[in-house]
């Protein structure tokens, strides 16, 4: 049943919502605007820092004025290690660090927009990166940013060629380099698609920039190779986005996702549902799914409208597969292919589905070091990590109104920012003390000091970190600081003395 389904389901795919996510927005930045007209397969987002009727309203607190949403779980045996890394949608935080019970680590504080937040490499060292920038109805326009352990920017990779990054891809390769992809506009004949033969589209590009000089090393543009005729969606669809003109310009390809191989890079086009083997001159050396595939595909292996496509060892590569689009039927799924080249065939390997779980847009899988893996629902705002054999052991929901994608982590840091203290005054002769120290790793217990002047302060108490935010009550004094502490009790950072 499970293949005749997707196979019928594939057949009847010919229309499609125009952009990469119905109805998702972004708290701030709106990283992902769509049309008017576009319909939304998931709820409507709440306006920004507020949660939908069905949802509690977002955390906040005390001695910060960040916010980000309440994110719930569940979990049945032990996770890989690590933390989780998100871009929750439509609440306070577009960049968040979690721990496995859901609390915040870190919070991205400037309201950036922000989209793939993860942990990569570069020189060696462990990096937390991401895309920022501004949306651009389905895709975006901005750069790559790279943090150290201390979230001080190290690095900011751009596009070249006069052309801007989009929020889709922003990995870093073993050479120092990174792979972006952009979506210029040019104008074309549209008429293969019953478009105008004055139309304008988006010719989604991929380039390898050199991180330290901005070198772009690699360029490939969709245009000079993919013929109009392969997408899967028409001018028709959307008349705010039907080429007519420049600032309704058509998407055909939709670029989502590159991964380097040895012999070029693996090119996802989520609206011709194809994966694309590009080698380093630029030539298309085969296609896998969509209208012109070279492979013969099993049914239950058939994918659309895919997302996160990467190669894996073994001959085998991952995807999400979004699989449906508003108003067609089906569940999404993480999806592990045994590709063999020789023969031109594709097979499902492993699926990794839960609970009728529905993605319509964005959506990850990572593989994770214990074997097990990682796969983030897109505008179905979840994740779930699976064991080896596919078997569920942890989910997390109600991550904002989606999230492009999501991973796990180890990541140790230490803030160059100083811990946050707040004081609230009592009925009587105590006080409420707050203290957090957004994104830092390593904090144990807080140490509150109290006194009558900035120069005379004293122990009041130690307690044990409880949380993002820690509380405690002491006695009423006119001036209070609070101390980091690693779990043997070394000091970490101290805050800045505050009057209470």
């Amino acid at each position: 049943m499970r293949s005749l389904s997707r196979r019928h389901i594939l057949q009847g795919a010919g229309l499609a919502v125009f952009g990469a996510v119905a109805g998702a927005t972004v708290a701030r930045s709106s990283i992902f605007p769509l049309p008017a007209s576009a319909s939304a397969a998931t709820p409507t987002p709440a306006p920004t820092g507020t949660s939908s009727p069905t949802s509690p309203p977002d955390r906040t607190f005390v001695s910060t004025k960040l916010t980000t949403p309440h994110v719930n779980v569940w979990s049945s045996s032990p996770t890989a290690s690590g933390l989780l890394f998100a871009g929750p949608m439509g609440h306070g935080s577009n960049g968040l660090i979690m721990d496995n019970q859901g609390h915040p680590v870190w919070l991205e504080p400037t309201g950036a927009g922000v989209t793939d937040l993860r942990v990569q490499t570069y020189r060696g060292q462990q990096v937390l990166t991401y895309w920022s920038g501004q949306g651009i109805g389905g895709h975006g326009e901005g750069v790559g940013v790279i943090k150290d352990s201390a979230y001080r920017t190290i690095a900011q990779v751009s596009a070249g060629d006069d052309v801007k990054a989009d929020l889709h891809e922003f990995t870093l390769t073993p050479r120092g380099t990174a792979l972006l992809t952009a979506y210029p506009t040019i104008q074309r004949d549209l008429s293969a698609l019953g478009g105008r033969t004055d139309g304008y589209l988006y010719d989604c590009q991929v380039q390898e920039v050199d991180i330290a000089t901005g070198t772009v090393l690699f360029a490939w543009k969709a245009s000079d190779h993919i013929p109009l005729d392969e997408s899967y969606v028409r001018p028709s669809d959307d008349a705010s986005a039907d080429g007519s003109t420049p600032r309704k310009a058509f998407d055909p390809y939709h670029v989502n996702a590159v991964d380097p191989r040895s012999d070029g890079y693996l090119v996802s086009f989520r609206h011709t549902h194809t994966i694309y083997l590009v080698d380093r001159t630029g030539a298309v050396t085969w296609r896998l799914g969509g209208k012109r595939s070279d492979f013969t595909i099993e049914d239950n292996a058939a994918f659309a409208w895919q997302h996160d496509v990467r190669q894996r060892a073994g001959g085998v590569i991952s995807l999400f597969d979004n699989h449906y689009k508003d108003g067609t039927t089906g569940t999404s799924r993480g999806l592990l292919l045994a590709v063999d080249e020789g023969k031109r065939t594709a097979s499902a390997k492993l699926e990794l589905a839960r609970g009728g779980h529905r993605g319509n847009a964005m959506g990850n899988v990572q593989f994770l070091d214990n074997g097990h893996y990682l796969v983030g629902w897109g505008s179905d705002p979840s994740a779930t990590e699976f064991a080896a054999d596919g078997t569920p052991v942890f989910e997390a929901t109600g991550i904002g109104n989606g999230s492009y994608r999501v991973y796990r982590s180890p990541w140790t840091a230490h803030p160059e920012a100083l811990p946050d203290i707040a004081a609230v005054q009592g009925n009587g002769s105590a006080m409420q003390v707050y203290a957090s120290w957004n994104g830092a790793t390593e904090v144990a217990s807080w140490r509150f000091l109290t006194g009558e002047t900035p120069t005379s302060l004293a122990e009041a108490v130690v307690v044990r970190r409880t949380g993002f935010e820690t509380t405690a009550a002491v006695a009423v004094a006119p001036h209070a600081v609070v101390v980091a502490l690693d779990a043997e009790g070394n000091v970490l950072a101290t805050s800045a003395v505050i009057s209470t």
